[in-house]
């Protein structure tokens, strides 16, 4: 049996040959140079010219919902939610990959210990000298033990380091990916919320109307037993007792649906007390800041960007595949007939074998996988101004949203308190004989639907603010991984 070991000369031979390899390996990069893409939108808002002056302020969230109430649904969906918790699961799925393709900068050291024990066949010695013969054993027996590093890479021309880079550019991205997660996953709670919240209202709005409709409808049933009005007033009571009473059933099986969307997206039961809209200044109007800012506080554009810089590092590998590759397997150890015996004197043997091989014939195999990485870069250019333009128009939509909604609350609220007048007048018109009951019909129902309304424009003022917020990135603790997209963790 031959023996595997290192003695001290060539030991430390290998040694320095290790720490020369360390030292060159990664001193060369064939990736391009990364360069932010120039943002494809306007240097301002259009739809608020005043919010282009004034620096963003997207507070944490929960000094944004302020409401008790609400605050406790998004506590629960962030704690529950499974959209969120598989993001949360790919951002260690991809920390992973990257500590997996990571190690690969690095040798790998193994060590292995092992017994053999071969039966000789008998006739082994025939036609040997009896003396000789003699020598031969029936078994044969052999205790080895050794260390090694096998087939490790010298990364001259920063192969595996851009695979490295590129599988932590994919971390940073799932990693944003997921607190993107959270920022609309805490807009869909809220908005689930608020609409639960307006159907509620609208709810107690019809069934005050159905309780007065009720009552009136009493009333002039007994008008008309007595003979003091008409069946067709009567008619027309309850038709309008019937409308109120249809709006209610409409409404309650509408919260019914929407408590269920609340429970989905909260990933548990959510039973919740009748409420109503908070007020209008629960949630506050936000400046939207710069074009620009939106680049470090939108996950979603971070995500696109660590995408780009991940296929940046790609094109390396691609390039550095048409390029020698040097890969060095050491081994020592020891071997010896007795297990006692085994690190002994005489027992130690090495191994030092580099390897070299260059791609000769690919077929255009690496030419192509060159153009692939170069076609996926530019795509990931592309992806990464579709986010700034999606990132946009968001913010332009909320902040149009706004302005256009809190004209028309104003304008409803103003139309309600009109409307109201109408009715009570009509009332008294009709009490004293100066207008038919077909007016106070069209009043009572025009008041109705004025209030229904208001209150619908009320819950969407309040979605447009919280569409602003997710729009501008959300008020999320900024995650470890991404303080510093450009220096490793």
């Amino acid at each position: 049996m031959y023996a595997y070991t290192i003695p001290p000369r060539p030991l430390r031979h290998a040694a320095c040959a290790a720490t020369a390899a360390l030292l060159l390996a990664g001193c060369t990069s064939l990736a391009p140079s990364y360069e932010a893409p120039a943002m494809p939108v306007p240097q301002q808002y259009a739809q608020a010219a005043e919010a282009g002056g004034a620096q963003a302020a997207v507070t944490h969230w929960r000094d944004y919902f302020t409401d008790p109430a609400l605050q406790a649904v998004i506590a629960q969906a962030l704690a529950h939610n499974r959209d969120l918790r598989l993001a949360t699961l790919r951002v260690a799925e991809a920390r992973a990959a990257w500590g997996i393709q990571r190690a690969d900068q690095l040798p790998s050291v193994g060590a292995s210990a092992g017994m053999a024990r071969i039966g000789l066949p008998d006739n082994l010695g025939a036609g040997l000298p009896p003396s000789v013969a003699a020598m031969v054993p029936g078994t044969l027996t052999s205790y080895s033990a050794t260390v090694g590093i096998s087939s490790w890479e010298l990364d001259l021309w920063g192969r595996v380091r851009n695979l490295s880079d590129a599988a932590l550019h994919q971390y940073f991205a799932a990693g944003w990916a997921q607190q993107g997660a959270t920022v609309s996953l805490m807009a869909q709670t809220a908005n689930a919320w608020l609409a639960l919240q307006e159907t509620d209202e609208r709810l107690a709005l019809a069934r005050r109307a159905l309780d007065n409709r009720a009552e009136a409808l009493r009333i002039f049933g007994r008008r008309v037993d007595v003979g003091a009005t008409s069946r067709l007033d009567l008619t027309q009571v309850r038709m309008l007792h019937q409308q109120a009473k249809a709006l209610v059933a409409q409404l309650e099986q509408q919260r019914a649906t929407q408590q269920h969307a609340l429970d989905l997206i909260v990933g548990a039961p959510t039973p919740l007390a009748a409420g109503r809209l908070p007020a209008a200044d629960a949630l506050r109007p936000l400046p939207a800041g710069l074009p620009s800012e939106l680049l470090v506080r939108r996950p979603d554009i971070q995500a696109a960007e660590q995408q780009l810089r991940a296929a940046h590092a790609q094109i390396g590998v691609a390039r550095a595949a048409f390029l020698p590759r040097i890969a060095l397997t050491a081994m020592a150890g020891s071997a010896s007939s007795e297990l006692g015996d085994l690190f002994g004197s005489g027992t130690g043997g090495w191994l030092f074998q580099p390897s070299i091989s260059l791609p000769l014939f690919t077929a255009g195999k690496l030419q192509n996988n060159l153009n692939l990485a170069e076609v996926r870069r530019d795509a990931a250019v592309a992806q990464y101004e579709k986010a700034v333009q999606g990132a946009f128009r968001d913010v332009s939509d909320a902040l149009a949203a706004q302005q256009g909604l809190a004209q028309q609350v104003q304008v409803l609220d103003d139309m309600h308190a009109t409307q109201a007048e109408r009715a009570r007048l009509s009332r008294l018109r009709y009490d004293n004989g100066a207008a038919r009951f077909f007016e106070v019909l069209d009043a009572e129902r025009d008041l109705l639907a004025t209030a229904q309304q208001r209150v619908q424009t009320r819950r969407a003022l309040l979605s447009s603010r919280v569409a602003l917020y997710a729009a501008l990135g959300g008020g999320t603790d900024t995650t470890p991984h991404s303080k510093n997209t450009s220096a490793k963790p």
